[in-house]
């Protein structure tokens, strides 16, 4: 049943909704409908007698007629419903009706509702009735409704636990035989950190049932052994899966097929299969998705290509594909997909197109959307002595995303490096929550591959310029490199050394020319290289373990980098040299550790090959852990046996500079900020005003407020903006200045040339009439007629340097707080900085000093250093009215002259529109299709 907006005008369809539930495996949910009656009945026929007498208080064995009509017609204000589906068939349902004080139905402006839940018994623990309650929650928030009023019976202890675990301020008492709970709906820091604890525990789980089935079908195997579908087996077969191995084909006439167990269809298969590998054309995807559905298949890896990869009609194919999936409670990962593959010995999962040999165990997740990236990330790890411990490589992404591994990750033990090569971000809001979460634990370093957003990849699309995706990926601690070859190069890094304690590199080597570049490459990074230490050309491999040795021993570095270039018998001292390093961190552990090389292959293979007392446990410190900031060494009892080597300076050293930004970042955790509170923001009457100003808006127009209402919308933020009068006449731009007192600025203000004072609209320091009325005549002459200039008198403010703040709500990636200087320079140079909102007060203050241009704020060449601390609290106080309105969409302080001392606003432009019905705060769902 698919209600839409035609056939009911008031059928609110942006309340539907797909969630995962705890169990990893999906339901929707959506408003009940008139057409759904006989769900309904059926729905409660399957529930147990026990549910029925928890949800009416007494024996209830059916619906009567009127209970019928009553739970299936609403006016989706004073009385709603939602079920949750999976198919067509309803698995729970939630409903709440308005009261009054008297607890009795009532209209608004009445705020409180009861509401109540029933969930089938079959389909109870799997978190039903929490994600009802999240979304009715929404829903009443949306109608004006601020409490939920419910009551149970005691014992019914699983829905009290229902009420008690959401996190809302609630009030319990027990009245006449019942369990009487009122909950504030308000979300609150309590409420949010549950509803995000289980969605990543619900999409984790659903990522692991992906990663390890305990049993898998590939349909579409053709008999001859060629074709997608033959390589998937083949693959699955040789890894050694350690489940059950089914495979498909319609035409099949015997019992095995390359040696596997072979079945007409999924339905004859006579036992459980957890995962489905699809590898038919197209056309034929949609009859396979239902056979595995009908047979319980938990997540599906579709390889079929044909999709958003091919023009409009595959991305309609591509929707229809996932509303199929998600209709029977499945993931997805794919269409287009290259696999998955997960190296965990109980489980040897190669559910891909890599042939055998699969990648080796290791400590390095990956995460691909191009199949092509994949092969060539694959190759690259294995070559250089890298081993992972899953892979996904997950196509057009019309489901499972790079957001789901993540949660995934997050808690896997076996992943202490999370890689990824993504061409979209899809939600980049939701991207660096998430990556914030896991990079605070694990290194999470990020290779974007698109400008654009590509064909097949369904995602809202975003505003923001790379520039600034890039500054907010790091402030969320992701590492954003720009090439795979990069990726590649951290990763190695971070998955067998310690984090750096700090900038101090360590140079040494038998090479002073490739000790130089080494050197100078460290200071294009910003690191603090030591001057290189040169073991001269005849260095043996115990001079450079002595030299090692050395360095990691001594307090006046936190890297060392070893150069080394070929003997003339390269062969025979590769091996003994790479002994020779690993001798020497065994000896002090610790501290990072990269090798420089010159066309010395052999010591690539010595390095990379493991030195481990178990071959079957990775390689991995036991103290100072590659996602760990390293501890003194003295705390370190074992030590990385790969040491990662590269074949130019640059390249080590850059992979050595991330890790060290990502080691601040980490220990800038400790300390990371507060969003201050002042007393004198007015938040209730801004929000009145806004209600006032949008109430005559339509839902999707933009209103750009004019300056007396921006100014009184600032100021109960405690922003200031310096008052203009309008000058259409020499005569009126007098009596204007009369008003404010001399000395002031004469300004144009037409669009052209706002803020352009290089074109000449600005004229300063004005003392007395003369000069005005001398500088108005001459601003007409050169630009215009006053009627198209605009123009406009303000008194004048302290000199300093000026700045612009701006505020901006992406569609995808919610608010952003941005700094820069004011000009062209600055505009040409691209030297703005930004920050996700709400913004702590160490974000203000490094917001301010990241930008190239911030010198000028702090004494360049002599000058005076400017009131820094009153420019960030401009910041803060508009980081603060962007999240506390999301009315506000857009906000553009120029110029913020910052004098020695206090700011000055002289401009301000606000937009505000509706804000939209979900935001970030709301309940969890996946992406719509």
């Amino acid at each position: 049943m698919r209600m839409t907006i035609e056939s009911d005008p008031s059928y609110p369809a942006h309340w539907e909704a797909d969630v995962v539930l705890r169990d990893g495996g999906t339901a929707r949910i959506r408003p009940i409908t008139t057409e759904d009656a006989g769900r309904l009945v059926s729905f409660y026929e399957q529930v147990s007698d026990e549910s029925k007498y928890y949800r009416f208080f007494a024996p209830y064995p059916r619906l009567s007629d009127r209970d019928v009509h009553r739970f299936t017609h609403h006016d989706y204000v004073d009385r709603v419903g939602l079920a949750a589906t999976v198919g067509e068939e309803f698995i729970g349902t939630v409903r709440y009706d308005r009261i009054g004080p008297d607890g009795r139905p009532a209209s608004a402006p009445a705020d409180e509702a009861e509401v109540a839940f029933l969930v089938q018994d079959a389909h109870q623990g799997r978190g039903v009735a929490s994600a009802l309650l999240e979304h009715i929650g929404a829903v009443a928030r949306e109608r004006g409704i601020r409490r939920f009023a419910a009551e149970v019976l005691p014992a019914n202890t699983k829905m009290i636990k229902v009420f008690t675990d959401v996190g809302y301020q609630q009030k319990r008492s027990f009245e006449d035989g019942s369990v009487h709970l009122t909950l504030d709906l308000e979300p609150t820091a309590e409420s949010l950190a549950v509803q995000r604890a289980r969605e990543q525990r619900a999409e984790a789980r659903s990522v692991q049932r992906l990663l390890a089935p305990g049993s898998v079908a590939v349909v579409g195997v053709s008999r001859s052994g060629a074709g997608v579908g033959a390589a998937a087996l083949r693959n699955l077969r040789d890894s050694g899966f350690h489940g059950h191995l089914y495979a498909v084909n319609e035409a099949v006439t015997r019992d095995l097929l390359d040696g596997v167990r072979a079945y007409r269809t999924v339905e004859a298969i006579d036992a459980p299969v957890d995962l489905a590998v699809i590898a038919v054309p197209a056309d034929r995807v949609p009859d396979a998705v239902a056979a595995c559905g009908e047979h319980g298949v938990q997540g599906l890896v579709v390889l079929s290509a044909g999709y958003g990869d091919s023009g409009p009609a595959g991305l309609a194919r591509q929707r229809e594909l996932l509303r199929q999936v998600r209709s029977y409670g499945m993931r997805l990962i794919g269409p287009n997909a290259y696999g998955v593959i997960n190296t965990a010995p109980e489980v040897e999962l190669n559910a891909s197109l890599t042939p055998a040999p699969m990648p080796v165990r290791g400590r390095t997740g990956l995460f691909t959307q191009s199949g092509a990236i994949g092969i060539a990330l694959l190759s690259a790890l294995l070559r250089r002595g890298e081993g992972l411990s899953s892979f996904v490589s997950a196509g057009n992404r019309a489901d499972v995303s790079g957001n789901d591994i993540l949660q995934y990750w997050y808690e896997d033990e076996a992943t202490d490096v999370a890689l990824l090569y993504l061409e979209t971000l899809g939600n980049p809001r939701k991207f660096t929550r998430l990556a914030r979460r896991t990079a605070a634990v694990k290194p999470v370093v990020v290779a974007k591959g698109g400008r654009h957003t590509p064909a097949g990849h369904v995602v809202p699309g975003t505003r923001l310029s790379e520039d600034t995706v890039s500054a907010l990926l790091r402030q969320a601690g992701v590492i954003r490199v720009d090439t795979v070859t990069e990726l590649v190069d951290v990763g190695l890094l971070l998955a067998s050394q310690p984090l750096p304690a700090g900038p101090r590199i360590a140079i040494l080597g038998n090479s002073e020319s490739l000790g130089v570049l080494t050197y100078d490459a460290c200071l294009t990074q910003g690191l603090r290289p030591l001057p290189p230490l040169d073991l001269t050309t005849a260095a043996s491999p115990e001079d450079f373990r002595t030299a090692l040795a050395a360095a990691l021993t001594s307090d006046d570095c936190d890297a060392v980098v070893v150069t080394a270039i070929p003997w003339v018998s390269e062969h025979a001292l590769a091996d003994d040299l790479a002994d020779a390093l690993r001798e020497a961190v065994a000896e002090a552990p610790g501290k990072p550790v990269a090798v420089v090389h010159v066309e010395l292959a052999e010591l690539v293979q010595a390095l990379s090959a493991t030195r481990a007392p178990d071959a079957e446990a990775p390689d991995r410190p036991a103290a100072g852990s590659p996602w760990t900031p390293a501890a003194p060494a003295a705390t370190a009892t074992a030590a990385p046996s790969r040491i990662p080597s590269y074949p130019a300076a640059e390249r080590a050293v850059k992979a050595v500079a991330e890790a060290v930004r990502y080691g601040q970042w980490r220990r800038a955790l400790a300390d990371a900020g507060q969003v201050p509170e002042y007393e004198d923001i007015d938040e209730a009457g801004a929000a009145a005003q806004l209600a006032g100003l949008l109430a005559d808006v339509d839902g999707g127009a933009v209103l750009t407020l004019n300056d007396w209402d921006a100014r009184e919308l600032l100021a109960r933020y405690g922003i200031r903006v310096l008052p203009t009068l309008p000058a259409p006449s020499a005569d009126a731009a007098v009596r204007a200045a009369g008003i404010l007192g001399y000395p002031v600025a004469l300004k144009t203000t037409a669009p052209h040339l706002r803020h352009r004072a290089d074109l000449g609209g600005v004229r300063l320091d004005l003392t007395n009439e003369a000069e005005l009325r001398r500088s108005y005549e001459e601003l007409t002459d050169a630009l215009g007629k006053p009627a198209e200039l605009q123009p406009v008198i303000q008194a004048m403010v302290p000199r300093g340097v000026d700045t612009v703040v701006r505020s901006v709500i992406d569609p995808a990636a919610g608010a952003v707080l941005s700094f820069g200087l004011a000009g062209v320079a600055s505009e040409l140079l691209g030297d703005t900085a930004h920050r996700l909102v709400p913004a702590t007060d160490r974000d203000a203050a490094g917001l301010i000093r990241s930008i190239r241009a911030a010198p000028l704020l702090f004494g360049w060449r002599g000058s005076d250093p400017v009131d820094t601390p009153a420019l960030e609290e401009v910041l803060l106080r508009l980081s603060r009215l962007v999240d506390d309105h999301p009315e506000v969409i857009g906000v553009c302080l120029e110029p913020v002259v910052v004098a020695v001392e206090g700011t000055s606003v002289l401009s301000a432009t606000v937009r505000v529109a509706h804000p939209p019905a979900r935001g970030d705060l709301g309940p969890r769902t996946l992406p719509s299709y």
